[in-house]
């Protein structure tokens, strides 16, 4: 997206023809056929559902240290557990594709940007097509999934004034899986009291009943957490992208890596405080571009420090991210960008990514190439030019977000 500029965008801003449109429905239908004839389909998704199945039978869902979920978890795996395998061989693929088609949506949303345009339509199955996580979450089912709708979303409540709704979603998605919890740091930095309460009392208050319909919840604390906090076992560890993780695999002390890793973290959290600071001058858009960069950036500050760190977390933050191309000075205008997501194309020759006890290399370069490259990004950025803005503002969609915007209810941050 460097070379060509405004043409270019003007280009992918256009509206995609139907046979194209057919194309992309075909490449993302095809991914959920081939993953529902893989004999591991489902593999991540099997254990919150064999926790749904232990608490329909008496027992407790957290005998299994497998399943790292809060009691709110089980619950919504209960409509899972009642559907019949064959059928959910088929509906699993289908509805992760959904999940993550949704918060590509509302990224493009989010940034007024037309959803029939070949933007919208050749970059999600080009996404889904050659981004090798995106494929291998479809296969597995991981819940992170929600999380990659549940992100892009509350941000275009957020943006659109609607605090106390971006937190209820935010809230829904912890309850399914707790990867959002960073994103409480915008409601902080925002002020916005009520958005944050409903964000904790949603999944507190969905874990409290799922608590007490199960025996023996305390065993999430007692046997669940710790195992988590130590970064699971062997079985984990080849898969996980952690800098914690990987640089001792490289001959790293532990310690120095740890140091690291929290220094790289803490680097991004600066990097949020100075982006959200920045004065409204500088913005070369009316706010959406700030608060996808804070939330990315938080969100990549915890995948630096958190074990397991899987190389489908970025699904949650490379939507936000793709979808901000059309503002000036966006992550996808740098190279560091393109540099980061390279490795992950399917077919590129990474001769010793066949390696399994090697395979999170690349996933830890990838996430901390990103995240430097943001950090850049968010800190040292200067005034854009407008042109982009008006270029990218040029063909808008019906009822999109600068619509909304333009009408009056433009949200104070």
């Amino acid at each position: 997206m460097v070379g060509r500029g405004p043409a270019l965008l003007e280009w992918l801003l256009r509206p995609a023809s139907r046979p194209w449109q057919a194309v992309a429905l075909a490449v993302v239908l095809g991914i959920c056929v081939s993953s529902s004839l893989k004999h591991n389909w489902g593999s991540d998704n099997a254990f919150v559902v064999k926790a749904a199945d232990a608490l329909l039978a008496g027992g407790s869902p957290y005998e299994d240290k497998r399943f790292l979920y809060l009691p709110s978890a089980v619950l919504l795996a209960v409509p899972e557990a009642l559907l019949p395998t064959p059928v959910l061989r088929w509906v699993l693929p289908v509805a992760m594709s959904a999940l993550v088609a949704f918060g590509w949506w509302c990224a493009l949303r989010l940034f007024s940007v037309p959803t029939r345009s070949r933007l919208a339509v050749l970059g999600f199955a080009a996404f889904a097509f050659a981004y090798k996580p995106y494929a291998n979450m479809v296969l597995i089912g991981n819940w992170t999934a929600v999380s990659a709708a549940a992100l892009p979303a509350a941000l275009l409540l957020a943006h659109r004034g609607r605090w106390v709704g971006a937190g209820a979603v935010i809230g829904l998605a912890i309850a399914a899986k707790p990867m959002l919890v960073p994103v409480a740091l915008l409601f902080l930095l925002a002020r916005r009291w009520r958005g944050l309460a409903v964000a904790v009392l949603v999944p507190v208050g969905l874990s409290l009943a799922g608590a007490l319909l199960m025996p023996s919840p305390t065993l999430f604390f007692t046997k669940t957490l710790p195992f988590l906090l130590q970064g699971q076992d062997s079985y984990a560890l080849p898969w996980d992208a952690s800098p914690i993780a990987v640089l001792p695999r490289l001959g790293v002390p532990e310690p120095v890596a740890v140091g690291l890793a929290a220094a790289l973290a803490a680097a991004g959290l600066w990097a949020v405080w100075r982006r959200w600071t920045r004065p409204a001058g500088l913005e070369p858009d009316r706010g959406e571009l700030r608060l996808a960069e804070t939330a990315a950036m938080t969100m990549l500050a915890a995948f630096l420090v958190s074990r397991p760190s899987f190389d489908h977390y970025l699904l949650v933050v490379l939507p936000l991210l793709f979808a901000s191309v059309v503002r000036p000075g966006s992550a996808p205008r740098s190279p560091w960008f393109w540099t980061a997501v390279l490795p992950q194309v399917i077919g590129m020759p990474w001769n010793w990514y066949f390696i399994k006890e090697r395979r999170a290399f690349k996933d830890c370069f990838t996430l901390c190439v990103l995240a430097a490259g943001l950090i850049r990004g968010c800190a040292v950025r200067r005034r854009g030019s407008l042109a982009g803005v008006r270029t990218a503002g040029s063909v808008r969609p019906e009822g999109s977000a600068e619509e909304h915007l333009t009408a009056g209810s433009r949200p104070a941050f």
